[in-house]
Order: structure tokens, then C-alpha cells, then sequence
């Protein structure tokens, strides 16, 4: 890496990580499925603006490209996105980071089950690690006052469909930039989860705390909109097991992050973390 791909990489790993504490902030004024529907919408349209002032091409074409969208926003953005902020709003935020990064470990499942991949020992020791580490959340949340152990199944479900998502993802024959998926994925997704916000959920009440403006200004201009163009980049200059680093780092951060608002991490999460890390560098780190 360069300098410039490095310096883009520890921005990344630290925007993803403190996101989670940063959602939770949100939701203190804003139900959750709202939050997530209308960030997702003005940060397409972020990204809509940036790529389009850069040249480049952000309109679909053909009934065939139409449907992948559709196809893909369904795990990868309603599912993943609309899942996981329903379990910020039941868990600690840095619990919820670490349970939203088992995800690698269900794709590689997934994998294995459907499209014949070899079960190794490598992923045994995954399944493992995840396993621990989401009996130790668990044993944590029955034994909290305040604990929730509804937040668990929501992120469990959440990496689920990011898994599955990421699966599809790969095995799809796209025709059309990543640019233009991604922006189009979230517009979907937008659509859909205002939709079921609009049936479910109250409509966030006028005015907003400054701290709601900060939250909302973060999750529409660097978490849909910069986060997404350094990801672009670098995904295409850096191998997989360089992004691979980046997301072991992500949960970590979240809980570290997760103290500034006063969720201060138990004992239970720092093995939890240990154990998803060890999870992650299992299915995603180089094989030498």
C-alpha cells in the first residue's frame, strides 16, 4: 500500500467502527427504520451527485440490469441495513458491531452448504470462535437488567442477509458499474424500508437536537457518501486479505467508540470481540 491507500484505509476502519455508537445517537430522537430510510435515501443522493459530477454513468439500462438491482438490494440493503439498526436499538451499540461482523463467517457457510466449498479446519475454528462469542453476548444480555437478547436474533439475522447478499453479490453476472448498483441498491432499500417505517413507526417529531443534525450530517455525507467512494477505490487497488484487516478492525472500534456515549464494554464483549476477530481472520486472512 501507499501512503494515500493506507491513509484510506485507517479512515474507512474508523468511520465503519464509529458509526455504531454514532447510530445510536440517532435513535435517541429517531425510530429506528426511519433513521435508516431516510439516511440511506440522502446518501444516494450524495453519491448520485458526486459520481455523476465525476462522469460517470449512474443510469441502469435494460429490464436485466433493473432486476439485479432489485434482486441485490433485497439481503444487501433492506435486509442488512433495515435488521441491523432494529438491533442498535435493542443492544449496546459495540455488542451490535460485534455481532453485525460475524457476517464473513456466514458467507463462507453459505458457501459450503449451496456451492460446494470444502468445510475445513480453518472454518471449523470460525464456527467455533462465533459460536463462543455469541453464547458469551447472550449469557451477558439474561443476566443484564436492561439486557435484551431480541437484539441478538435481529443482528444474527442482519449478518445473515449481508452474508447471503455478499454471496449473490458474487456469483452475479452484472452488467452494469458498482457505482450504479450501489447507488440504485440504496435507493431501493430507501423505498422499501420508508414504506414499512411509515406503516410501523411514528414519524420523528420537529425540531431536532443539534446532537440529531451531527448525527444525521455523519451518516447521510460519510457513511453513505465518503465511506462508499474510499471503498470503491480501494477495493479495486487492494487485495482481499488487505480489506479483510480493515474489517476486524471495525468492531473494535465500535466498542472503543461505543464508551463516548456510556456504553462501557463487560468483560463478556472483550472475549465476544477476541473470539469474532479470531472468526474473521479464519475464512478472510491469506492462506500461506
Amino acid at each position: 500500500m501507499n501512503a494515500r491507500q493506507l491513509l484510506g484505509l485507517v479512515l474507512l476502519t474508523l468511520m465503519w467502527g464509529v458509526n455504531w455508537p454514532v447510530m445510536k445517537l440517532g435513535l435517541r430522537e429517531w425510530s429506528p427504520l426511519w433513521f435508516r430510510a431516510v439516511t440511506m435515501a440522502g446518501g444516494a443522493l450524495v453519491l448520485l451527485a458526486y459520481y455523476r459530477s465525476q462522469g460517470i454513468s449512474v443510469l441502469p439500462r435494460g429490464v436485466k440490469q433493473w432486476r439485479s438491482i432489485l434482486v441485490l438490494a433485497l439481503p444487501n440493503m433492506m435486509g442488512w441495513h433495515g435488521l441491523s439498526i432494529i438491533g442498535v436499538a435493542h443492544l449496546p451499540a459495540g455488542r451490535a458491531a460485534i455481532l453485525g461482523f460475524t457476517m464473513p463467517v456466514f458467507t463462507v457457510l453459505l458457501t459450503v452448504l449451496f456451492y460446494g466449498e470444502r468445510f475445513t479446519a480453518r472454518l471449523a475454528l470460525a464456527v467455533t470462535a462465533v459460536l463462543i462469542a455469541i453464547a458469551l453476548l447472550l449469557w451477558n444480555e439474561l443476566h443484564a437488567l436492561a439486557g435484551s437478547p431480541v437484539g441478538i436474533a435481529w443482528m444474527q439475522a442482519a449478518a445473515f442477509c449481508w452474508a447471503l447478499g455478499t454471496v449473490w453479490m458474487q456469483r452475479a453476472k452484472l452488467t452494469l458499474a458498482p457505482e450504479t448498483l450501489v447507488i440504485w441498491m440504496l435507493m431501493v432499500a430507501s423505498l422499501g424500508l420508508g414504506l414499512v417505517a411509515n406503516a410501523t413507526e411514528p414519524v420523528p417529531s420537529w425540531p431536532f437536537s443539534a446532537t440529531t443534525w451531527a448525527v444525521l450530517f455523519w451518516s447521510v455525507l460519510l457513511n453513505y457518501g465518503v465511506a462508499q467512494v474510499i471503498w470503491f477505490s480501494l477495493a479495486r487497488a487492494l487485495p482481499p486479505s488487505t480489506s479483510a484487516m480493515s474489517v476486524t478492525a471495525v468492531p473494535i472500534v465500535g466498542v472503543l467508540g461505543s464508551i463516548f456515549i456510556g456504553e462501557w464494554p463487560s468483560w463478556q464483549d472483550g472475549l465476544a470481540i477476541v473470539c469474532v476477530v479470531v472468526a474473521i481472520s479464519a475464512v478472510l486472512l491469506r492462506r500461506d
